[in-house]
């Protein structure tokens, strides 16, 4: 059966299908963007789930409003307080996840043919989200302090695009982080062209490294957008993000969300928020922050000591990630190939690309064990080195 047009230029998820390859239990994986589980407060939150239905019995299984549970929205604007953004409960729409966010600001904010601005590479998920609704995608590179501002400033004044997508801390696939210059001159670029940021926000937490930097938002003149998320802060399998816009969007994105699915899990959302509400969530995130940059420490020395130097790398403060670059004459895909048959997994860059760029790789740092961390950088390095060493002869 012939299915509708907008799904011919939609590909399925390349992570999702390596997933399926690295299930099995001798492959170290990383490639999968997985928080580790040993950071999922289960305890806590089976007691939060025990105190809802105690307390709010059926009440707790009933359809609830789109905008999502007051108390949760409120939970989030208190924390936005901190940051220096005054938010007011009515502006957070609580989503399925800040995918379905990502899905909710296309619909209600992309037109089918119209330029939209993402960075180089980008995260696959918004590739994959926004290319269901025809977006003609225009990039701009990525330098270790952040986007290019210069170049941003000059595809934005050649295209004319409305909206510029972005993941300015720990970003997916980089792990590049913005600094705040950046930040400010990308407010600056993107007020003065009337373009409206989009800016995804799931790793902020995260930053176990340098000093916090506050959110574009902070510095905005202009309307935009910021999406959070509870995956890396609590746990992914809630499925709960939130969308945080002013008052001429928040309209669209609940009339968007109401199309797709009404509303959020109602019994999910009451209980994050008890869980929220009777737990240190800032001791919970440091401890998070502790094993990550263990983890990422010991990626970063594994490296140091495994991979040919022609292989560099970016060198994150937080998140999950970081990423490798290799010489252009070496095939990511080829490595790919070759490291999977010594049960060591990534995910090659190509897919984070909309030009098809195939020497880059990204490495997860989160999820793996400290000693699965040191044995798979190892096989990866011999595969490296056997990948570079094949494509300099045939050269």
């Amino acid at each position: 059966m012939k299915t509708a047009d907008r799904m011919q230029g939609v590909h399925r998820s390349y992570i999702r299908e390596i997933l399926k390859v690295t299930a099995r239990p001798e492959i170290i994986s990383f490639a999968g963007g997985l928080p580790h589980p040993d950071s999922f407060p289960a305890q806590q939150v089976a007691e939060a789930a025990a105190c809802v239905f105690a307390e709010e019995g059926a009440s707790a299984l009933q359809y609830s409003t789109t905008e999502g549970y007051e108390p949760l929205r409120a939970w989030i604007a208190q924390r936005y307080e901190r940051q220096g953004l005054t938010v007011d409960p009515d502006d957070i729409l609580i989503t399925t996840g800040s995918q379905q966010a990502l899905d909710m600001a296309g619909r209600a904010l992309l037109n089918r043919g119209e330029p939209m601005v993402i960075e180089r590479p980008g995260y696959l998920g918004a590739i994959q989200c926004f290319s269901m609704y025809g977006v003609e995608f225009k990039t701009v590179d990525l330098l270790p302090t952040g986007v290019d501002v210069d170049q941003l400033d000059r595809v934005l004044a050649e295209t004319g695009a409305r909206c510029f997508y972005a993941v300015p801390s720990f970003q997916n696939p980089s792990g590049i982080s913005y600094d705040e210059p950046t930040r400010r001159a990308v407010a600056e670029v993107l007020g003065r062209r009337n373009c409206l940021l989009i800016e995804d926000n799931p790793y902020g937490e995260l930053r176990f490294m340098g000093e916090d930097v506050l959110p574009v938002r902070c510095f905005m003149q202009s309307p935009s957008i910021l999406l959070g998320s509870f995956s890396k802060m609590v746990a992914p399998g809630m499925r709960l993000g939130w969308i945080y816009a002013p008052d001429g969007l928040m309209d669209s994105l609940v009339r968007a969300k109401q199309a797709c699915d009404l509303h959020t899990s109602t019994l999910t959302q009451r209980i994050l928020y008890r869980y929220l509400r009777d737990n240190d969530v800032d001791s919970h995130i440091s401890s998070i922050r502790e094993r990550y940059k263990l983890h990422r420490d010991l990626m970063v020395a594994a490296i140091a000591e495994h991979f040919p130097a022609e292989v560099t790398t970016t060198d994150p403060e937080g998140g999950m990630f970081l990423w490798c670059s290799l010489p252009e004459f070496v095939s990511a895909e080829a490595v790919f190939q070759e490291a999977i048959r010594n049960e060591v997994a990534f995910v090659p860059g190509k897919p984070f690309y909309v030009d098809g760029t195939d020497n880059t790789f990204r490495l997860n740092f989160s999820n793996a064990s400290p000693d699965r961390i040191e044995e798979g950088i190892a096989r990866l390095g011999r595969c490296l080195h056997d990948c570079l060493a094949s494509s300099k002869g045939r050269g």
